[in-house]
């Protein structure tokens, strides 16, 4: 896939208009240490330091392709209470169809909730139904599935087993879709595929096709026995296996197995990367993708969000930039255009942590710096002080760089995601528009004394001092090549 392909697709992508439907879920993050061992019991105490509440499960899907721009419609059944009501408002406000979503008071919301500490995740709480739906309430939901097909360009039926996607409503709404012909891509579920026969793509994970096809995975020819297997018996016209850190592999009926290593830097969680996968291929076929490219896609995000913790979602910019098909310039962006694009992250959950300084000499301190700030969210936004408010702050002789210059090299650091350019001797009226969740400043400042300190509490947010490398400083840099040169 060339360069212009990928970049053509990507901007294609908010033309393609999908239907998820299947098991929704809340997913919660408790992030804390462990420190000691409990008194009570031979078991290590966590204190809790923040925590996330997320989209999960079929809403994990719904997340990827809000971020990439698709517009969504979402069709499923989650329980008439608190959890319910919070998972359709997050939808809603990532600007999502919600209409055939359906309520039922004999149903609990699914929420999983996991204990981490670091990047180790000690526990894992599940509350959730799992029964089936009642026959009026699957009647209903086809209703609303139908209803839809129509007005999409792909189906996506992600399959968690609770009880949602039913063996008759997977039939009758596969049969449905082939109708209309539009691709029907499944995350699928259980030790049966025939139930999601004639379906266009499955995109099982390495264990799961094992257990679908009753066969041990030890090498590549046992592989390609399981994909062959589950063709066969599923009727697909493709099956994708993703396969962790080893990248993915595409079978298709009477064709040899195409196999996609990862591009992974870091594998730190794999939980989500599916629903990522599938995500990304069902969009590329409805925007017209071979499949193989669509795979490739698939496999290069995959590759981004397995290096993330907790479910996650990968953007454009990600994509090209995995592909090494951007630069730094992307990064750099106004104020006004950053506003919206922030707006849409923080809809989708992810936390948007912004710090602010002249950075006129980049040295190791302020590399250290910028990586703890990117830890503590998603999305990193540096503030930068144009030339006129360093000079300013500064005095005439400074910045020593341009404010270009300065922008283009910190927009190449890999923990910066924006770069904005702020005129003002503080970067209060910027925190403003921007409405950071982290507001971050390093050395020995007091957050009361920190500037937006009192904005960013008011809308829910928090302030954070990070401690600044001894011994270095762009001052000191300035005065040893004075002296060094004098």
């Amino acid at each position: 896939m060339t360069a212009e392909q990928l970049e053509t697709f990507l901007k294609r992508l908010p033309q393609v208009r999908a239907l998820v439907v299947g098991d929704l879920m809340l997913d919660e993050y408790l992030w804390g240490r462990a420190g000691r061992i409990s008194p009570e019991a031979p078991v290590p105490v966590v204190e809790v330091l923040r925590d996330d509440l997320r989209l999960g499960g079929a809403g994990n899907v719904v997340n990827n392709l809000r971020v990439l721009g698709c517009p969504v419609a979402v069709c499923s059944v989650v329980g008439d209470d608190e959890d319910g009501r919070f998972l359709c408002e997050r939808l809603r406000r990532a600007q999502v169809e919600t209409g055939g979503l359906l309520f039922d008071s004999g149903r609990r919301t699914s929420r999983k909730t996991r204990i981490l500490a670091g990047h180790q995740q000690m526990l894992r709480i599940d509350r959730e139904s799992r029964q089936p739906l009642d026959e009026a309430t699957e009647l209903a939901l086809l209703r609303e599935i139908g209803a839809r097909l129509p007005d999409c360009d792909v189906l996506f039926l992600s399959d968690y087993g609770k009880g949602v996607l039913t063996d008759s409503l997977l039939a009758a709404v596969i049969a449905l879709a082939r109708q209309a012909g539009r691709p029907v891509v499944v995350d699928p579920k259980g030790d049966d595929y025939r139930k999601y026969r004639g379906a266009t793509l499955l995109t099982p994970n390495r264990s799961e096709a094992a257990q679908a096809a009753a066969m041990a995975i030890a090498d590549e020819a046992s592989l390609a026995l399981v994909g062959a297997r589950l063709l066969a018996e599923a009727d697909l016209a493709a099956l994708v296996i993703t396969r962790s850190e080893e990248g993915m592999s595409l079978f298709r009926p009477d064709q040899p197995p195409l196999h996609l290593p990862t591009r992974a830097r870091e594998v730190f969680d794999v939980s989500g990367a599916g629903d990522t996968v599938l995500a990304l291929i069902g969009a590329g076929l409805a925007a017209g993708l071979a499949l193989e490219q669509a795979a490739g896609v698939a496999n290069l995000a995959a590759g981004v969000v397995v290096g993330k913790v907790g479910t996650s979602t990968v953007s454009r910019q990600e994509i090209l930039e995995a592909a090494g098909l951007t630069d730094a310039d992307s990064k750099i962006q106004d104020a006004a255009a950053l506003q919206i694009v922030l707006r849409r992250l923080q809809q989708l959950g992810r936390k948007v942590v912004f710090t602010n300084g002249c950075f006129d000499l980049l040295h190791a301190g302020h590399v250290s710096y910028l990586q703890q700030a990117r830890e503590l969210g998603q999305v990193l936004v540096l503030g930068l002080n144009s030339d006129a408010s360093v000079r300013r702050l500064k005095g005439p002789s400074r910045p020593l760089v341009a404010e270009q210059d300065r922008a283009t090299v910190l927009a190449a650091l890999a923990c910066i995601d924006y770069v904005v350019l702020f005129d003002e001797d503080t970067p209060l009226r910027l925190i403003e528009t921007l409405r950071p969740d982290i507001l971050v400043k390093g050395g020995d400042y007091q957050p009361e004394t920190v500037v937006g300190r009192a904005q960013v509490e008011s809308w829910g947010g928090r302030v954070a001092i990070l401690p600044f490398v001894d011994g270095r400083s762009t001052s000191g840099i300035v005065a040893k090549v004075l002296c060094q040169h004098a």
